[in-house]
């Protein structure tokens, strides 16, 4: 499986990324089935966060990776600083107690990637680089990033890392998929149109997607008249995005795989580096995201299904 290599880690970041935000030790059986099913494939990199799960996704991970006695081969990628019920939990102070409670919980003493799980602009983004320089330092993170960040305020970031001689972002991670949404799926959540699409073209920043596959709307499923599925409605029905399913759908037939194979192989076929998370629950699924990794897309071709050709 092809790699993303990121300054400050020990391995590449492979491009299908194992998400968990469904694991915990009551479903540890699944869980050891699903990551051992992974490596199999050629994965390096699980994805996790503070708030999965109420920190049992942290825990089911930390209890595999004990149990496989892997942590070298594997990338562990964790997010904190996700609002509370309080508010904003993007400080310095927040940060580390979160961190040090995902580490404990990983069973294990850095992680290798760390990603603010959202912003808050009324944070100074040199504060934040600061802050996270100082854990990359102390080496309980190796590469850090952001998750749900704007490009203007990624911009910002990578501006304050050069004139201040600091590590800056090594990653960003909205939400990029074929279809575009048209509006956040989950509150604040950032994903991917055609202008921040265009800076990801130029500055060259890794980009990891989550719901890559776009929370199903290319499995076949649903169609414009099916609205049975509220959030899908409301994030991905309209008249583009349908004709990009048809376009996929057309593609797919030609090269003889399933449209959703097209529509992950969307993401990981950019011209910047880019990685999707996945979330496959049995064997089929996992085989097909490794078949959809191993597709090819021309540049033409991504364009043709993102309606930038005609």
């Amino acid at each position: 499986m092809k790699k993303i290599e990121l300054a400050g880690l020990k391995q590449g970041v492979s491009q299908l990324i194992m998400g968990s935000d469904y694991f915990a030790p009551e479903v540890y059986e699944l869980v050891r089935t699903n990551l051992d099913a992974f490596t199999a494939i050629g994965g390096n990199t699980i994805d996790t966060a503070y708030i999965y799960c109420g920190g049992k996704s942290e825990q089911a991970i930390g209890m595999w990776l004990e149990e496989r006695g892997n942590r070298g081969d594997i990338n562990v990628w964790t997010k904190g600083a996700h609002p509370n019920q309080h508010g904003s939990r993007v400080s310095r102070d927040a940060i580390r107690e979160e961190l040090g409670i995902s580490l404990e919980r990983l069973r294990t003493d850095y992680v290798d990637l760390y990603a603010l799980h959202r912003d808050d602009l009324n944070v100074p983004v040199g504060e934040i680089l600061e802050w996270l320089n100082e854990l990359a330092e102390e080496g309980r993170i190796l590469a850090f990033g952001a998750s749900n960040w704007t490009t203007v305020r990624l911009a910002e970031a990578a501006r304050y890392a050069e004139e201040h001689g600091l590590r800056g972002f090594s990653f960003s991670s909205p939400n990029l998929s074929l279809a575009k949404a048209q509006e956040p799926y989950w509150s604040d959540c950032v994903s991917i149109d055609a202008p921040s699409l265009a800076w990801h073209e130029q500055s060259g920043l890794p980009l990891f997607s989550w719901s890559a596959q776009a929370r199903g709307f290319f499995t076949g499923r649903f169609t414009p008249d099916d609205r049975s599925d509220a959030d899908l409605v409301r994030v991905f029905y309209n008249d583009d995005n349908w004709e990009r399913y048809r376009r996929a759908e057309q593609l797919a037939k030609e090269k003889g795989v399933a449209t959703i194979q097209i529509a992950l192989a969307y993401v990981l076929n950019q011209s910047f580096p880019s990685a999707a998370i996945i979330g496959p629950r049995n064997e089929a699924e996992m085989r097909s995201c490794r078949e959809a990794a191993d597709l090819t897309l021309t540049p033409s071709e991504i364009q043709w299904l993102d309606l930038r050709q005609s």
